[in-house]
C-alpha cells in the first residue's frame, strides 16, 4: 500500500487549487464576454419591440381607433418606456460584469459553454449560455434618438418676446436612429454621428387665434370665441448629420477593445436636411350647445415642402441639451418670414 505523505498532500492540493483558479478565471472571462455582447443584444431586442409598438400605433391610427394627437401621445410613451427598458437592462448587466470583474471566480466546467444559477423569489433558476466571439474592433455603434421640449418661432423684424405663440404650450418631440461611426482609428475624440428621425414640430397660437391658408399666404385670424385649443403641427422625415467629439475611456480586453463615452462630457454640432410628411391644425371650443367641439384640419397650409436647418447639443453619457433652428421659412409665400426653432433635452441610448 502506497503511503502519501503530508508533504506530497500539500503538493497535490496546492496543483489542484491552482489548476481550479485558472479554470475559473476562464470561465468568468467568458461570462463577461457573453454578457457584453448582450448588452447589444438587449439594444437591438427594445429597438425592436419599439418599431413593432409604432406600427401597431399607425394600424390603429389609420382604422380611425385613435386621434392624431393619441398617436403621437402613445408613440412617445412607447418610445420613453423602451429607452428606460434599455437604460435599466444596460445597469443590470454592466452590474454583473463589475461582480465578475471582482472576484472573478464561477463554478462552472467548460471554457466554451457555462452555466448562470441565479436565486429569485426561493427558486433556483438556471440558464446555459454559450458565448458568441467578439468582433475586436467596433467603429460603427447605433443609438436610439429621443428629444422633447419647447418649440417656438422666430420673426423677421421682431423679438423674440413678442412671438405670437405659446412658449409653454408650443413643443416639439423627435424620435429616431444614429448610427455613430469613429474618425479615426486609434482615437476616438471625434465621432460623425447620423441617421434619420421623425421631428414633430408644434406651435399653439395665443389669444384665440388660428391659422387661415388663402391660397396665395398663410394668415393668422381671430377665431371670434374662446379657443381652448389652436394647435399647428408640422411632421417631418429628416436626416441629420452631427460631428460628435468629447473625451472616451478605452477599454482593452484579451480578444478585443472599446472606447465608452459613460460618465463623458460630449459635444455634437451638425445640422439636418428632409421633407414634410404633412400639417395639421387643430382646433377646439365650446360650440352653441355647451359641448366641446373639435376640429382637425389637414392640408399644406403653404408650408415649405422641405426642411433644413443647424442643430447641436452638449451633454453628458446619454442625456444632453439640445437645440435646432429651421433655415427655411416655415411658410413659402409669406410676406413675413418665420423659422422654427427647438430646445429641449436629447436622449441617445446605445
Amino acid at each position: 500500500m502506497r503511503i502519501i505523505t503530508y508533504s506530497t498532500a500539500v503538493v497535490i492540493w496546492l496543483l489542484a487549487t491552482v489548476s481550479l483558479c485558472a479554470q475559473e478565471t476562464k470561465d468568468a472571462q467568458a461570462q463577461i464576454d457573453y454578457l457584453q455582447g448582450k448588452i447589444e443584444a438587449v439594444q437591438a431586442e427594445e429597438k425592436e419591440a419599439l418599431k413593432d409598438e409604432v406600427i401597431a400605433i399607425n394600424d390603429r391610427l389609420e382604422k380611425g381607433e385613435i386621434t392624431e394627437e393619441q398617436a403621437t401621445e402613445l408613440k412617445q410613451a412607447a418610445a420613453e418606456k423602451r429607452a428606460l427598458n434599455i437604460e435599466n437592462r444596460i445597469v443590470i448587466i454592466q452590474n454583473q460584469i463589475d461582480l465578475l470583474e471582482r472576484n472573478g471566480s464561477l463554478n462552472t466546467t467548460s471554457t466554451d459553454n457555462f452555466e448562470l444559477v441565479v436565486f429569485s423569489k426561493g427558486k433556483l433558476l438556471d440558464f446555459d449560455y454559450t458565448p458568441r466571439e467578439r468582433k475586436y474592433d467596433r467603429r460603427t455603434t447605433s443609438d436610439l434618438v429621443l428629444a422633447f421640449g419647447l418649440n417656438n418661432a422666430i420673426t423677421d423684424g421682431q423679438s423674440f418676446g413678442d412671438t405670437d405663440f405659446k412658449i409653454a404650450g408650443s413643443r416639439f418631440f423627435e424620435l429616431g436612429i444614429a448610427w455613430k461611426t469613429r474618425v479615426f482609428k486609434n482615437s476616438n475624440w471625434l465621432r460623425l454621428k447620423y441617421g434619420f428621425s421623425f421631428q414633430f414640430n408644434g406651435l399653439k397660437l395665443s389669444d384665440d387665434r388660428f391659422f387661415e391658408d388663402t391660397g396665395s399666404e398663410t394668415v393668422v385670424r381671430e377665431f371670434g370665441a374662446d379657443l381652448d385649443k389652436s394647435k399647428l403641427r408640422n411632421d417631418y422625415l429628416v436626416f441629420p448629420v452631427h460631428f460628435e467629439f468629447g473625451p472616451s475611456r478605452k477599454i482593452e480586453k484579451e480578444n478585443y477593445f472599446r472606447y465608452s463615452t459613460r460618465n463623458k462630457l460630449k459635444v455634437g454640432l451638425g445640422g439636418y436636411a428632409g421633407f414634410r410628411l404633412r400639417t395639421v391644425q387643430k382646433l377646439r371650443f365650446d360650440g352653441p350647445d355647451g359641448n366641446e367641439v373639435e376640429q382637425k384640419q389637414t392640408g399644406n397650409f403653404n408650408t415649405n415642402n422641405f426642411a433644413y436647418g443647424l442643430s447641436g447639443y452638449i451633454g453628458w453619457t446619454g442625456m444632453a441639451l439640445y437645440v435646432k433652428y429651421d433655415l427655411n421659412p416655415i411658410f413659402k409665400d409669406n410676406p413675413v418670414e418665420q423659422r422654427n426653432i427647438s430646445l429641449g433635452l436629447r436622449f441617445d441610448v446605445d
